[in-house]
C-alpha cells in the first residue's frame, strides 16, 4: 500500500514539473526576451521521443554555433511530442495566440496552405528576395508546396521524398527484361509485368497500395502518382473546384483495373488489401525474390540497409530505382510526388527578424544537408549532391533527380475527405467490386454528397 501511494506521489510530481516543462517552452508564452537582453527565438517541431533524429540533429552543436555568432540571439528547442495528427491541432491551438506562438515551427507541406488561409503564418516573399540560396539553389519545382493559394510564400522547403518504381535487376534479366528498366509509358510498365508473370512463375509482377486500411498510400503512392502522369489533376487551383471525372481520371481507374482484374500481374487480395502490404513487399517479398517491381516511396530502400528491417547484401547491385512513366510519355516525360515538411514563421511570433535569421541558418548548404542525412529523406536544395555523404546513401542519387518533376497534393482543408472516398474506391476496383467506370460515378456522388454539388467539376 505504501508502495502504490508512493507511486501516486511520484506521478503527480513528475505530472507537475511536465506541466511547468511545457508551458515554459510552449513558444512565445513570454515576452520574446530573456532576462539578459537577448531575444528568444522558439522553433517547434513534431518529435517522435528522445531518439528523435531531428531533435538530436539540433543538439549536435548546431544551437551553440549560431549563438556564438550571434550572441543577441537565443535560441530555444521545443519539440512536440505527438501524432502527426496531434502535432498539427497543437500547432494551431499555439500559433493562434501571441501569447503562445513559436517563432519558427515545423509545417507540413501539405497544410501549409490551409494554415496560411487561416492566417496563422506570416508571408516570407521580402525575406525570401533577399536571400540568394532561394533562387540559386532551393529546387524550383518544390516552392509551388510552400506557395499559398494567394501565391504569396509561406514556408521554405526543408525535407522532401520522392516515389518511382522499385525493381529487382536480377529477375528483370532472367526474363529477359533490359536493365536498367527505362519504362518511357505506362504500357511499357504494364508489358514488363505480363513478362514477368509469363516467364517467372511464383514471382509477382508488381504491387501497387490499393487497400484502403493502408489510407494515404493508396491516393499519393498509386492514384495519384498514375493521374499526374495524365494531362488532368484531381484539383482544379483556378475554379478551386474537385475535378471527379476527367479522362486522366478514367484512364488512372483503368490502370489498376488492367492490373489487378485483367492482367493479373498485382499482388493476391490477401496481400494487396493488408493495411502493411508495404512492408510485406519490402520486408518479405523483395528479399527473398518473389517480387519484380512496387510503386513506392524512395524511402523504401532504406530496408535493405545494413541496419534496415530486411538487410539485402549488395542492395544497389541487385535492386533499382526508376522514374514512374508519364501515360504516353510526354513531357517531361516521368512523375512523382512529393511530401515533406518546411520551416514557417507564425504571423503571431514575436522575433519575426531574428527567426528568419536562423532559418537562413538552419537551410545553408552544409546545415540543410546535414538534417536530410540524418533523417534519411532527400534535400530541397540543388547542391547538397555536392556534399560528401549526400548521394553516398543507395538510391538517393535516382530519388533526387525525380525532384525537378515532382507534383503535390492538392493543400487544403476538404483533401481529406476526397483522398478517403478515393482509397475506398481504388480498393473497389482492384478486388473487383467496381468497374473503373462506376469509380469515377461514386466519386462524383460521394464528394458532391460530401462537399456538395458546387464544389466539383468534370471534363
Amino acid at each position: 500500500m505504501k508502495t502504490n501511494k508512493l507511486k501516486s506521489s511520484l506521478m503527480i510530481a513528475m505530472t507537475s514539473l511536465l506541466v511547468l516543462t511545457t508551458a515554459c517552452s510552449s513558444g512565445g508564452s513570454d515576452s520574446g526576451q530573456s532576462a539578459d537582453g537577448k531575444k528568444n527565438v522558439t522553433i517547434s517541431f513534431r518529435s517522435t521521443g528522445s531518439d528523435d533524429s531531428l531533435a538530436k540533429f539540433f543538439k549536435s552543436g548546431l544551437v551553440e554555433k549560431f549563438e556564438e555568432e550571434n550572441p543577441d540571439i537565443n535560441i530555444e528547442i521545443a519539440p512536440v511530442l505527438a501524432s502527426e495528427g496531434d502535432y498539427t491541432s497543437k500547432m494551431v491551438l499555439q500559433m493562434k495566440s501571441p501569447d503562445t506562438a513559436p517563432d519558427i515551427v515545423a509545417e507540413d507541406t501539405s497544410i501549409i496552405k490551409s494554415d496560411a488561409a487561416a492566417g496563422y503564418l506570416e508571408p516570407l516573399d521580402e525575406k525570401v528576395k533577399g536571400w540568394s540560396d532561394w533562387n540559386d539553389h532551393i529546387i524550383e519545382n518544390l516552392k509551388s508546396g510552400v506557395t499559398g493559394e494567394d501565391g504569396k510564400i509561406y514556408g521554405v522547403p526543408a525535407t522532401s521524398d520522392t516515389r518511382g518504381i522499385w525493381y529487382n535487376k536480377e529477375l528483370f534479366t532472367k526474363a529477359g527484361l533490359e536493365v536498367p528498366f527505362q519504362p518511357s509509358s505506362w504500357e511499357d510498365v504494364l508489358s514488363a509485368a505480363r513478362t514477368i508473370k509469363d516467364k517467372l512463375p511464383g514471382v509477382t509482377p508488381l504491387n501497387m497500395i490499393v487497400g484502403k486500411s493502408s489510407g494515404e498510400g493508396v491516393t499519393m503512392q498509386t492514384l495519384e502518382m498514375l493521374l499526374y502522369g495524365t494531362e488532368d489533376t484531381l484539383y482544379n487551383d483556378e475554379t478551386k473546384k474537385w475535378v471527379v471525372n476527367s479522362p486522366g481520371l478514367l484512364d488512372s481507374f483503368k490502370f489498376i483495373d488492367q492490373v489487378f482484374n485483367e492482367d493479373k500481374t498485382g499482388p493476391t487480395m490477401q496481400v494487396a488489401l493488408n493495411g502493411q502490404a508495404g512492408s510485406i513487399a519490402f520486408e518479405q517479398l523483395f528479399p527473398q525474390d518473389k517480387l519484380a517491381m512496387a510503386v513506392d516511396g524512395s524511402w523504401a530502400g532504406t530496408t535493405w540497409s545494413e541496419n534496415g528491417a530486411a538487410p539485402i547484401e549488395n542492395a544497389e547491385e541487385k535492386m533499382g530505382f526508376a522514374p514512374f512513366p508519364t501515360q504516353d510519355g510526354q513531357e517531361p516525360g516521368s512523375t512523382t510526388m512529393s511530401g515533406g515538411w518546411a520551416w514557417s514563421i507564425p504571423a503571431n511570433a514575436k522575433n519575426k527578424e531574428e527567426a528568419w535569421k536562423f532559418l537562413e541558418f538552419l537551410m545553408n548548404k552544409e546545415n540543410a544537408t546535414a538534417r536530410v542525412v540524418a533523417e534519411g529523406s532527400l534535400s530541397p536544395r540543388d547542391d547538397s549532391t555536392d556534399v560528401e555523404g549526400y548521394t553516398d546513401r543507395p538510391f538517393v542519387e535516382e530519388a533526387q533527380e525525380l525532384l525537378n518533376v515532382a507534383h503535390f497534393r492538392p493543400a487544403n482543408d476538404q483533401y481529406a475527405a476526397v483522398s478517403a472516398q478515393l482509397q475506398s474506391i481504388v480498393e473497389g476496383i482492384a478486388s473487383g467490386k467496381l468497374t473503373p467506370e462506376q469509380g469515377v460515378q461514386q466519386l462524383k456522388d460521394n464528394v458532391s454528397r460530401t462537399l456538395g454539388a458546387d464544389s466539383i467539376e468534370e471534363k
